[in-house]
């Protein structure tokens, strides 16, 4: 599960319980885009740079997760 995967990877709890609500949050919605991002991000009331540090450790993680292979299919 992402939740338990992002604590591993950050290393560093978050200090903030709305960040961690709104991570369990993106986790239970299975979206991980900036949609669902800024949408966490109002719903939990997080700071910019909260929502700064969703969007750079979760849409480096998805990018991470594809693989090559996926985006040369259709040629």
């Amino acid at each position: 599960m992402i939740y338990t995967w992002f604590y591993e990877m950050t290393a560093i709890p978050p200090e903030s319980e709305a960040l961690r609500r709104a991570v369990r949050w993106l986790s239970a919605q299975r979206r991980y885009t900036a949609d669902a991002i800024a949408e966490a991000s109002r719903r939990f009331d997080l700071s910019p740079a909260d929502e700064d540090f969703l969007l750079r450790t979760f849409l480096h993680a998805d990018a991470g997760a594809r693989k090559p292979a996926d985006s040369d299919q259709h040629t």
